[in-house]
């Protein structure tokens, strides 16, 4: 989710969950190594559970890269082998990398020897023709005996050649059923389904077969699916927040970071599906769209676009 989980995209979403354990962007080892790290790394106390997404091939790096993210606080790395770019082919990670179990599983006993927190793995089922049952279960194998024992499956395979990562989120179709498959293969392994997601129903129905599900693109343009997540899922009690009391708890956050130099829109531009499928949606969106771009934009451009959804929904 390049250039969308950033961290004010996670510190709108902790406000509608406070159970679900939260994902980055993926950063790549080089990055760590050589980038601005404060930048990379940055997150809010509050978003705990967190998990950095990695991406890179080189043993030694991944390792050291891990070791300081335990040491920002990250509670999980997950190595990503899922990611179809040409750019990431170029720097010979993501999903290219199904390709090279062997490496996958040095990296991963690289880094886990040098942290106390879980090192997971992010694949998909498959890459190009290499999309065989036998072949995911062959690399997941790798990585079972490298000491691996959560994976994230994406249940559709990547085109590696020829497809954007665009068409690659749609093409070929999902393959849940190879994904249960995987599970029954490797009982004791935490196996968590990723791709399609768009509802709870299906979330229920994932469950019984799976350990768990990771949602990317329903959770940005539909984030108040998350809300009833920490009582359905993790047993909470109590009323689920509103989408009002969402905005307003998130409030706070948006002010603290204005004045640290952050823009409106930077904060924002992760809220416009809040109230999708409700009255007054387009009203949301389109005031934001047209008034938190501008230099001047404080919280009270998000209090209006709030007060004139509660209008249209009381008309």
């Amino acid at each position: 989710m390049m250039d969308w989980t950033d961290r004010h995209c996670r510190a709108f979403h902790r406000v509608l969950t406070r159970r679900s354990c939260l994902y980055t962007e993926m950063v790549t080892a080089a990055a760590l190594q050589h980038g601005d790290r404060q930048r990379l790394l940055a997150y809010s106390a509050h978003e705990h559970p967190l998990a950095l997404q990695l991406g890179g091939s080189e043993p030694a790096a991944m390792a050291e890269a891990a070791h300081i993210a335990e040491a920002e606080g990250y509670q999980e790395v997950n190595i990503n082998v899922g990611c179809p770019s040409d750019r990431v082919q170029q720097g010979r990670f993501g999903a290219c990398l199904m390709a090279e179990p062997d490496l996958v599983a040095r990296c991963f006993e690289a880094m886990q020897t040098r942290l106390s927190i879980p090192v997971t793995v992010k694949t998909r089922i498959g890459i190009d023709d290499q999309d065989s049952p036998q072949f995911l279960h062959r690399f997941v194998r790798s990585l079972v005996d490298a000491g691996c024992r959560v994976f994230i499956v994406h249940a559709r395979k990547a085109i590696l050649s020829g497809l954007s990562p665009k068409q690659n989120r749609t093409i070929p179709p999902l393959d849940y059923q190879r994904v249960y498959d995987l599970k029954q293969a490797f009982p004791d392994l935490q196996i968590i389904l990723n791709g399609g997601i768009t509802n709870l129903e299906e979330i229920d129905t994932h469950l019984q077969h799976l350990d768990g599900v990771m949602l990317g693109r329903v959770a940005y343009q539909n984030p108040y699916l998350l809300a009833d997540m920490d009582r359905r899922y993790f047993g909470e009690r109590g009323a689920i927040l509103s989408r009002q009391e969402a905005v307003e708890t998130y409030l706070p956050y948006v002010q603290s970071q204005l004045e640290a130099g952050e823009r409106l829109h930077s904060m924002t531009r992760h809220m416009l599906g809040l109230f999708t499928g409700q009255p007054g949606a387009r009203a949301w969106r389109r005031l934001l769209r047209e008034e938190a771009n501008k230099p001047s934009a404080g919280v009270d451009v998000l209090q209006n676009a709030l007060n004139l959804v509660l209008q249209q929904q009381a008309a």
